[in-house]
């Protein structure tokens, strides 16, 4: 497996995990999310929470306000979800930074999954994958959609991902760093994976569940970001 400089394999019982939390008009889940990640048993490792209020113009900046035993970075123009996590990521200070999205999509309680390859060493970069694990109310275009970019990920980067836009992702801190990450929007996500599979770093997948929500409920990601998401890809593997 190879390696990047300077990555030091965690051992049991000394693991620091930065969990950062992109935000943006989410006032009806953020305080559950938060306490579902609180709740979450991680024996061993030590949790950071960071909290990103992308410029919310709901009552989620008054919900961030009230919370307690989190980081908090907040700021008033609505920028994006890779914006967001860039803002947290000067905050984080764990040796591994876990994204959460705010919404109720993705259980905590898989977190278990997501760091068991690195205590073991078999892994540096783990994503979950919704297509592994029990999922429901994903449609059949989502569906669709997602499965065409892995693919095309995998032909463009020699991988076998099965979900490369799921939203858990896990990674050492100072390689996410050492990206140079610059798309705002959810081009956060194939930016990240081009950039880790050119640096020849293997990404181990593992299922995770899923419960997907609908646009009326607050789902952000749109088909143009599909779009952009295809860009990201082919300009990574040809033009940089």
């Amino acid at each position: 497996m190879d390696c990047f400089p300077g990555l030091v394999y965690i051992k049991i019982g000394e693991m620091r995990l930065s969990i950062i939390i992109p935000v943006y008009n989410e006032e009806k889940t953020l305080a559950e999310i938060i306490r579902k990640v609180k709740k979450t048993n991680l024996s061993g490792i030590k949790k950071e929470i960071i909290v990103v209020d992308d410029g919310s113009t709901d009552k989620t900046s008054q919900v961030v306000k009230n919370l307690r035993g989190v980081v908090k970075v907040s700021y008033r123009q609505n920028r994006g979800k890779g914006y967001a996590i860039r803002q947290g990521l000067k905050k984080a200070s764990g040796d591994y930074v876990l994204i959460q999205d705010a919404d109720l999509e993705y259980d905590p309680e898989d977190y278990q999954e997501l760091v068991r390859p690195i205590l073991k060493n078999q892994a540096e970069v783990v994503y979950g994958s919704r297509f592994l694990g029990p999922h429901k109310n994903m449609f059949f275009y989502n569906m669709v959609a997602n499965k065409l970019l892995s693919l095309l990920t995998n032909i463009l980067y020699n991988s076998t991902l099965s979900d490369m836009e799921v939203g858990y992702k896990l990674f050492p801190r100072q390689l996410l760093k050492s990206l140079e990450l610059r798309e705002n929007g959810f081009g956060f996500e194939p930016e990240a994976t081009a950039k880790i599979l050119k640096k020849r770093i293997r990404i181990y997948e593992v299922p995770i569940s899923y419960s997907g929500r609908e646009i009326k409920e607050g789902k952000k990601i749109t088909w143009k970001d599909g779009v952009r998401a295809v860009w990201v890809l082919l300009k990574y593997r040809l033009f940089d």
